[in-house]
């Protein structure tokens, strides 16, 4: 006899359905039980190309120096790179802004830069990939840059070039975002603790008042300054940093319910790595296992959780449609090098396997 749950997923097959189903079915030997349907459906383009989110934070040239080391510098004991190759990427708060882009949706980037070469290259990168930005120029800080030196495809080390935000262009963003906010549909704030959002609560209570969502991607110990947030996406790392370790998957739960309610959160998205990710709401707790076929780069991934999360949910998808776009996405990026996106092709790719 032919198993009902094989019977039900061999129908889906022969109609080539386009939605992720799953039927879980049960015999006690005398009663049927339930059977139970998880389904999703496969993102629409046009859904995403009428959304509109405006992404803030702190944004970051990342540079790439590849090359080849044969020997050890006789002036110390450290390897000696030829560089063969260089690449410059949008990183931090736009490489959030990137992946938003690359669904084809509608985004905007506000955030300061310097007055600099490297806000020139930024600016272009931004317009290449179709980003609406709004980059504040500042005459007293650099634009942040990160500059990794690699080997066969191994980093040998990084250096980073930052100064904190003066208060004139911190003024001036909160005067932007006041204008933007009411244009958009979702506000992503991508929190990478270099000072643009010093004014995060501000920026909250701004967005709540427009009635628009608020996704954050969080930073440091302390959150009390993420209250009223709809979202934040912590990764477990700093999950623990801010609400201390927990033993099992019970004190994981009281950890994260317990600073959802304290913050009024809707939602608390904690990522996982290998073991996943989970979504605390007051009236359920969902879990994704990770689709991850084999890791290569695992930065940036934390900006395409939080890209999805917001894209959906401005193209008007519910919360589980868009944790699994999310984790769809995130399994893509981590076997690409540095910070890298998952375009709308790869993202549907990537739902049906």
């Amino acid at each position: 006899m032919v198993a009902k749950g094989d019977y039900f997923n061999g129908i889906l097959s022969l109609c080539q359905c386009p939605f992720a189903l799953k039927y879980d079915c049960f015999d006690d030997g005398e009663t049927e039980s339930e059977i139970i349907v998880s389904a999703y459906s496969l993102p629409e383009k046009s859904r995403f190309q009428a959304a509109r989110v405006l992404v803030v934070g702190d944004v970051m040239l990342d540079r790439y120096w590849f090359g080849e080391v044969n020997r050890i510098s006789p002036e110390a004991p450290v390897p000696v790179a030829k560089i063969n190759e260089t690449e410059h990427r949008a990183g931090g708060a736009a490489n959030v802004a990137r992946n938003i882009a690359a669904m084809g949706a509608q985004v905007g980037l506000l955030a300061i830069v310097g007055d600099d070469e490297p806000a020139k290259i930024l600016d272009g990168l931004l317009r290449y990939d179709g980003i609406e930005n709004y980059l504040l120029r500042s005459k007293t800080m650099p634009t942040v840059c990160k500059l990794r030196v690699l080997a066969r495809h191994q980093q040998l080390i990084r250096l980073d070039f930052e100064e904190a935000p003066d208060e004139s262009c911190l003024k001036e963003i909160m005067l932007k975002f006041g204008e933007l906010v009411s244009q958009y549909d979702v506000l992503i704030l991508s929190d990478y603790g270099k000072g643009v959002l010093n004014e995060v609560s501000l920026m909250i209570a701004a967005a709540r008042a427009a009635g628009k969502p608020v996704l954050i991607d969080p930073k440091g110990a302390d959150y009390a300054k993420y209250a009223g947030a709809t979202l934040l996406t912590p990764n477990r790392a700093e999950l623990k940093e801010a609400t201390g370790a927990w033993t099992d998957e019970t004190g994981l739960t009281l950890k994260a319910q317990g600073l959802r309610e304290s913050l009024n959160l809707t939602g608390l998205l904690v990522t996982r790595s290998e073991e996943g990710m989970s979504l605390f709401r007051a009236e359920q707790i969902d879990h994704q296992p990770t689709r991850a076929q084999e890791v290569y780069d695992v930065s940036g991934a934390g900006d395409t959780v939080i890209a999805m999360m917001g894209l959906c949910l401005a193209a008007g998808y519910d919360w589980l449609e868009a944790m699994h776009m999310a984790n769809a996405a995130a399994g893509v990026v981590v076997a690409k090098l540095g910070t890298a996106v998952c375009s709308f092709d790869e993202l549907t790719a990537a739902l049906q396997v």
